[in-house]
């Protein structure tokens, strides 16, 4: 009888234990990190298409995008992109021959320069202002950001669908944990 009670209560101390890493499981990935898989080449060479990366979903709920975070947020499209932080609230921007101002300053990305390297046949980004994408921009409003992919060739970013609603942001993402050969931190 003693070993029936001892059986029972050790298998109730498993459930508990099980129930209890399930619980902290769920409220991890629903409130501070989430896995994500790239899709698709916007945002080579930086990241290939299947990539996984984790996502910090707190950072933005104490503070706000920086210039050049990578970010997932959710596109008009019911979708999820990965994209980078070009333009913050208050910001000109403007492409010039392959090189970024933002109020007026060239802005060095160093993440684009080996890829600007093996293109041949014009420039990476092609000209534009804030006016070519919404002619009652000047600057980008408060609350908004501007974002593009790397591969400027090949991405639908805020040229396309426009600038996006910082509320609209999951959280940013630098750690690739899969393809294992492939751990590592991005820039």
């Amino acid at each position: 009888m003693e070993k029936q009670v001892k059986e029972k209560n050790e298998l109730w101390e498993w459930t508990k234990a099980l129930l209890i890493a399930f619980a902290i499981a769920a409220i991890i990935r629903y409130f501070l990190f989430t896995p994500i898989a790239v899709d698709g080449e916007s945002m080579m060479p930086t990241l290939e298409d299947g990539d996984r990366m984790i996502v910090n979903k707190i950072g933005y709920k104490i503070g706000e995008p920086k210039r050049f975070d990578i970010v997932v947020f959710h596109a008009p499209e019911q979708k999820n992109y990965i994209k980078r932080v070009i333009g913050l609230p208050g910001d000109t921007l403007e492409y010039k021959d392959d090189q970024l101002y933002i109020n007026g300053e060239p802005i060095d990305e160093p993440y684009l320069d080996a890829y600007k390297a093996q293109i041949t046949g014009g420039t990476l980004t092609e000209d534009f202002t804030l006016k070519d994408i919404d002619v009652s921009l000047d600057t980008i409003p408060e609350g908004y950001v501007f974002v593009m992919g790397d591969n400027r060739r090949n991405s639908k970013d805020s040229r396309h669908i426009g600038l996006v609603e910082q509320k609209e942001i999951i959280g940013n993402t630098s750690l690739i944990f899969w393809p294992f050969s492939d751990i590592k931190i991005v820039k």
